[in-house]
């Protein structure tokens, strides 16, 4: 299975034009925290490809962190984190239900809402 054929990978193009907009900014100034996204294609914990949402300077960048530690992490499948970022699953439910696993600050994890993906009209 090619890596390059993630659906999250659309998302993440459209969650960095979004934070170059003005809504964009006022998230960063308003979250200024920094995430780390793995998405695996098939199965959590394998495979997985990382992103880093900075929402401290408004990046979104593929790979490792490398201003020291990131806030929260969040690991998903490919397809629930697809149906969290369009609303289409409540993070909670995806947590309980373990389609989401978190590692860091709990309060910074609890800041990442779906709220902070460009609306899926644009999708």
């Amino acid at each position: 299975m090619a890596t390059n054929s993630l659906k999250s990978d659309a998302i993440m193009d459209l969650m960095k034009q979004h934070l170059s907009t003005d809504a964009g900014k006022e998230l960063t100034e308003k979250i200024g925290l920094v995430y780390q996204i793995n998405i695996a294609p098939k199965k959590l914990g394998f495979e997985e490809v990382s992103y880093i949402v900075d929402l401290k300077k408004g990046e979104v960048t593929k790979g490792k962190y490398e201003g020291g530690k990131v806030d929260a992490t969040f690991s998903f499948k490919d397809d629930d984190f697809v149906k969290v970022s369009t609303g289409k699953m409540n993070p909670q439910i995806a947590f309980i239900r373990g389609a989401m696993k978190i590692k860091g600050s709990l309060s910074a994890a609890q800041k990442f809402t779906p709220d902070i993906f460009p609306k899926p009209s644009k999708l």
